[in-house]
Formats: C-alpha cells, structure tokens, sequence
C-alpha cells in the first residue's frame, strides 16, 4: 500500500462523513406566525414529527407601543397547566413574562415581538407524541385566545 492510496481512501472516507453530515443536518421548517392587536396567532395550529428541526417566526403588526402590546410564542411541555402559566408569568416583565419558577415547563420561546418587530426562535419538536400548548404569555392574551397547539405525531 502507498502512500498515496492512503491518502486517497482517507480523502474519500472524509468526503462520505461531510455529505452524511449534510443529510443530517437539514434546515428547519419555517413556520410564520402573525400576530395583531386582535390577539390570535394566525396559525393556530402545527403539526410536527418527532424531533423535528422548527423554526416559529413571530410577526407582530400591532399599533401601539411595545410596553402596551407585545407578542411572543412559548411552547409549554406535555401537561402544563397553561392557565397556572400565564397566571404566573404576569408579574414577569423582566424575563419577557416566562415566570422563572416555571421555565423547566418552557420548551421553546421568542422573546417579545412590539410594533412592526419580528422575533423567532428554532428547536426540536419533543420526541413524544402529543398536543403540545403553545401561548402568548403577554398579560390578558392567553385569556383573549392567543395560543395555539404543536401536535407532534
């Protein structure tokens, strides 16, 4: 064996483990979700397979200040009391209203979208099936309907 084949078969050996690496790492779905002063996501509804890469873009067309009316997106684990969430984020304006004694239940979340902004988060679906809620956490808008379901299927 030379040298040269050495290093020929290393080279096709590094080229094979590049291309499965691109095959693995696809690019996420994109889902965009607008959000008004309405406060109803227009995409109330995502389907996903398990572990699968997402991207949720959150368009906020709103016409007051960002103090007055934001939106994010938060996806809340399997079983959270979605209602003992939003009760407990509304003192959190600091951390964007994730309540920090709850962030364990937090999935995935934006940060706050205000006027004409657009914030988006990227991760993986949860590898369980499920209905998964998703919310605004934004005080009052949960209660108004801002929220939605990821199922994961």
């Amino acid at each position: 064996m030379t040298f040269r084949s050495i290093l020929t078969g290393y080279a096709a050996a590094v080229l094979t483990v590049g291309a499965m690496a691109g095959v693995q790492a696809q690019a996420p779905r994109v889902i965009t979700i607008n959000a008004s002063d309405a406060m109803k996501y227009s995409v109330p509804t995502i389907d996903a397979k398990p572990g699968e890469k997402l991207t949720v873009k959150v368009v906020s067309a709103s016409a007051m200040p960002k103090v007055a009316m934001a939106h994010n997106f938060v996806l809340l684990a399997l079983g959270t009391d979605a209602t003992a969430f939003v009760n407990a984020a509304t003192p959190a304006r600091a951390t964007d209203f994730i309540p920090p004694a709850m962030k364990d239940k937090v999935i995935a979340h934006t940060p706050l979208a205000g006027l004409n902004e657009t914030v988006e988060v990227t991760f993986d679906a949860p590898k369980a099936p499920g209905a998964y809620t998703y919310l605004c956490s934004f005080p009052g808008h949960f209660l108004a309907g801002m929220k939605g379901t990821l199922t994961v299927k």
